[in-house]
């Protein structure tokens, strides 16, 4: 069985848009139709970016934890393609980490800032625009965010964050903006293979884009505030 989804004429912000996921979720709008607007603090012409750019992909270099920067790309992506009709908030990673005790405030303050500041800000910012076209926000939180954990407790909470936010933003924008969040597991990707080199459980970024796309598409009208396995098995 095969999915195809249509979204010509509109207009979507990709945070995160060099790493794989990212890359894959815009790849895959674009292959949609869509205009896609793709943000990172990566330069998407670094060795560290995986996104190929290509017709009606926009790249934009930006640092998503200041918000007067945030403020500016959103207004400009809105004015120069008349709106936005979703986001997908991908910016984020992955760092292990020491006990409670251990744990130095740098990694603490690095790890909400990528994981959790980063959809704040493009949330709020695009939340009115959004409102506009009633369309939609899908955030990357993560399957351990949902119970705590030894070696990267942080990082477990950050995500936990996203979750909850979403929920949050779902609650307060019912009928109006659909906000959902995707959790992976472990995703098939040159940082992860480096860093997890025990894992077994590979989930391929583009299969992870196909639930990215359903959420933001017609086909998910009826589904706000959910949190979605993408990790094989729920």
């Amino acid at each position: 069985m095969n999915a195809e989804f249509d979204f010509s004429d509109d207009v979507v912000i990709v945070t995160g848009a060099c790493g794989a996921l990212g890359s894959a979720v815009c790849e895959a709008f674009q292959r949609a139709g869509a205009t896609v607007a793709a943000i990172d603090v990566v330069d998407v012409e670094s060795d560290d970016s995986l996104l190929e750019l290509a017709d009606g992909i926009h790249f934009y270099q930006v640092d998503l934890t200041e918000e007067t920067i945030v403020i500016e790309t959103v207004q400009g992506i809105a004015s120069e393609f008349g709106g936005i009709d979703a986001l997908c908030n991908v910016a984020g990673t992955w760092r292990g980490g020491n006990p409670v005790e251990d744990t130095d405030t740098e990694l603490f303050d690095f790890l909400f800032d990528v994981n959790l500041k980063t959809m704040f800000l493009a949330s709020k910012h695009a939340l009115p625009h959004l409102q506009e076209s009633e369309g939609a926000i899908v955030s990357v939180s993560a399957r351990s965010s949902l119970e705590g954990g030894s070696g990267d407790g942080i990082y477990r909470a950050s995500k936990a964050g996203v979750r909850l936010l979403t929920e949050t933003i779902a609650e307060e924008n019912t009928g109006v903006v659909r906000a959902n969040a995707v959790m992976p597991s472990v995703l098939d990707t040159p940082m992860n293979r480096e860093m997890m080199t025990h894992s077994d459980d590979w989930v391929d970024p583009s299969d992870v884009a196909q639930v990215i796309l359903f959420l933001c598409s017609d086909a998910a009208r009826v589904t706000s505030g959910a949190a979605v396995p993408v990790y094989g098995e729920a």
